[in-house]
């Protein structure tokens, strides 16, 4: 799993939710995480939450800290369980910070208020992960809470470590898997 943290400013579209966007734009080929900040802003006919979309509820932010995760295989369900291992990644950065974070399935909230959006998705050759936490909340469309009121000023350090954490639970995940024994069953 290869991470980068962009310097660069990108604005979200939903365009970015597809396979080897990382490759194209990083040249980053494999597995990888990269962490950007710019505003959010996904029309309905871009969106993959199908739910979003008929209840025509969009998705905006004037400044998010996104997360764009591609894995190589195509297992759906399997990139649920790895979304939701990064937004318990995010979490758990949070809680270093002392702020009580509330997750409900893959969303985090702060005194009720919206903290993240979060979608995973399949293409014919990869799975993606999107994670997009608000920094600043002016504009959005529902109750939100955001990185700057939090008192989180290092952006680039919080992705950082989020990703760090990630890798590494997927690296021992793997190591896991490689040290176990296998049983036959007799009879």
């Amino acid at each position: 799993m290869k991470t980068l943290v962009l310097e660069d400013q990108i604005k979200y579209d939903g365009t970015q939710l597809q396979p080897h966007w990382i490759y194209r734009n990083f040249n980053i080929l494999g597995d990888a995480v990269v962490a950007f900040i710019g505003e959010v802003d996904v029309a309905l006919d871009k969106m993959v939450d199908l739910t979003d979309v008929k209840e025509k509820e969009f998705i905006y932010s004037p400044l998010m800290l996104n997360f764009i995760v591609e894995h190589f295989d195509t297992n759906l369900e399997l990139a649920i369980y790895r979304q939701r291992m990064l937004i318990v990644a995010v979490k758990e950065e949070l809680e270093q910070y002392e702020i009580v974070v509330q997750r409900i399935g893959d969303d985090l909230y702060i005194n009720r208020g919206k903290l993240s959006v979060s979608i995973a998705t399949s293409s014919v050759l990869s799975t993606l992960i999107h994670i997009g936490l608000n920094i600043e909340t002016e504009g959005t469309p529902v109750k939100t809470a955001g990185l700057n009121e939090l008192g989180i000023k290092d952006i680039s350090a919080f992705a950082s470590n989020v990703m760090l954490s990630y890798k590494r639970e997927l690296e021992r995940i793997y190591e896991a898997r490689c040290k176990v024994r296998g049983i036959t069953v007799e009879g």
